[in-house]
C-alpha cells in the first residue's frame, strides 16, 4: 500500500476533466456526516442530480462501522452510498463490509483521483486537513511553524488540541526532530511511542482537548488559549462567515480523505455506481469548493475552483509545501492501543 505522502503529492498535477452524467429516474439513500459538510454536498451533487430526473434520500450517521455491518450480516442493505473516513474505509472494505469499486464500470481513470490507489473499496471525494490556528490580535510575533505550539516561552498560553492521539503524536515527534518521512517509522517503535508522549509532556498542563470541531474556534474566540488545531474547514467559516480574526498555520498539516463508498449487498448496485461517477466529475467537485473550504480529490477540479477559493484549500500548492502525510493503514494497524495508551497518559 502505497502511504499519503504519494498519493498528496499528486495534488500538485492537473489534467483534462471529463464530463459524468445522471440515470434518469435512479432512487437511492446517501448517508453522509450532516452539518456544513452534507449540506455542501446537498448543493453540490444531491440538488442537481434530483433536477436531473433522480430521486435522493439522505441519511446522517456519526461514522459507525457498526450500522454498516450489521445491514450487510442481516441482508438488510438500506444505505446505498455512504460517506465513510480513511480508517472505517479501510476497515470495513477488510472485513467485507463495502463493495470492491470497480473503476471500469465507472468509466473514469483512477489514476486522476487522489489516493484512490490506497484502497480498493471506496473512491476519494474531498480532501480535509487537521491544521493550527491562532487570533492574529493576540500573537505578537505570531507563530509560523507547528514546533511554535510546543514553544511555551516564545508562545505562552493554554493550546486546544484534539482529545486523540492522532495527529498529535506525529507533530510531538517532528517537534522533536524526527523527520517528517520516518514518523510512523519511529512512532511503530515502543521507545519512539515513549519519546511522542514525552514530548506532548513538556506541554500538557497548558492543554485544553477539545471533542467537537465547534470547540476550538471558540475557544479561541473567547481568549482561552492562544493556540488551536482543528479541521481547516472549522476555521475557514469563522473567518469567512463569522469574520473572526484568525490565521491558519498550514505547516505540518495533517490531510486526510472522505470517501464514496458502497454498502456490500445493496440492491441498488447500478443507480449508486451512476451516483458516484456523477459526483466525481471534475467541475461539481469544484463546484463544492463554493460551500466548504475541503479539497477536492479530482486533479482536474483545481484549475475549475475559484482562484479567490484556492488558497484556503488543504489542496493548494502554498499549502502542501511542508505537508504531513498521515498513514491510514498505521493507524488501521495501532490505533487501539495508541488511543489506550493515550487514554491513561491523559489520566496521569
Amino acid at each position: 500500500m502505497k502511504k499519503l505522502s504519494v498519493a498528496l503529492s499528486a495534488a500538485l498535477l492537473a489534467g483534462t476533466a471529463f464530463v459524468a452524467t445522471a440515470r434518469a429516474g435512479d432512487d437511492i439513500t446517501i448517508t453522509s456526516w450532516g452539518g456544513a459538510y452534507q449540506d455542501s454536498q446537498r448543493k453540490a451533487f444531491f440538488d442537481p442530480y434530483t433536477a436531473a430526473g433522480n430521486k435522493v434520500t439522505e441519511a446522517e450517521y456519526n461514522g459507525e462501522i457498526a450500522k454498516l455491518r450489521a445491514m450487510v450480516e442481516a441482508k438488510n442493505v438500506t444505505w446505498d452510498v455512504v460517506d465513510v473516513d480513511t480508517q472505517t474505509a479501510l476497515a470495513a472494505c477488510a472485513e467485507g463490509t463495502l463493495e470492491t469499486i470497480d473503476w471500469n464500470k465507472l468509466g473514469l481513470d483512477r489514476s486522476k483521483y487522489i489516493g484512490a490507489d490506497i484502497q480498493d473499496c471506496a473512491i476519494p471525494n474531498i480532501i480535509y486537513s487537521t491544521v493550527i490556528a491562532y487570533d492574529t490580535t493576540k500573537l505578537n510575533p505570531a507563530p509560523t511553524k507547528m514546533d511554535d505550539l510546543f514553544d511555551l516561552q516564545k508562545f505562552p498560553g493554554k493550546r486546544a488540541l484534539q482529545k486523540s492521539p492522532f495527529v498529535n503524536l506525529e507533530w510531538a515527534l517532528i517537534a522533536d526532530g524526527v523527520a517528517p518521512a520516518d514518523v510512523y517509522k519511529v512512532l511503530g517503535t515502543p521507545e519512539g511511542v515513549d519519546r511522542a508522549f514525552k514530548k506532548l509532556d513538556t506541554i500538557k498542563k497548558d492543554v485544553v482537548w477539545w471533542e467537537s470541531g465547534a470547540q476550538p474556534p471558540q475557544l479561541l474566540a473567547d481568549g482561552q488559549v492562544v493556540l488551536a488545531s482543528d479541521w481547516n474547514g472549522r476555521f475557514y467559516a469563522a473567518v469567512k462567515t463569522d469574520k473572526k480574526p484568525f490565521k491558519i498555520i498550514w505547516d505540518r498539516q495533517a490531510p486526510d480523505w472522505d470517501w464514496w463508498s458502497i454498502p456490500k449487498g445493496t440492491p441498488k448496485l447500478e443507480a449508486s455506481y451512476a451516483f458516484l461517477k456523477y459526483a466525481s466529475d471534475a467541475q461539481r467537485m469544484a463546484d463544492q469548493t463554493k460551500y466548504i473550504s475541503y479539497g477536492p480529490s479530482n486533479k482536474d477540479s483545481s484549475p475549475l475552483v475559484d482562484p479567490n477559493i484556492l488558497p484556503d484549500l488543504p489542496t493548494a500548492p502554498d499549502n502542501m509545501k511542508t505537508v504531513l502525510a498521515v498513514d491510514p493503514q498505521f493507524w488501521a494497524d495501532h490505533g487501539d492501543e495508541l488511543r489506550e495508551r493515550f487514554n491513561a497518559w491523559l489520566a496521569q
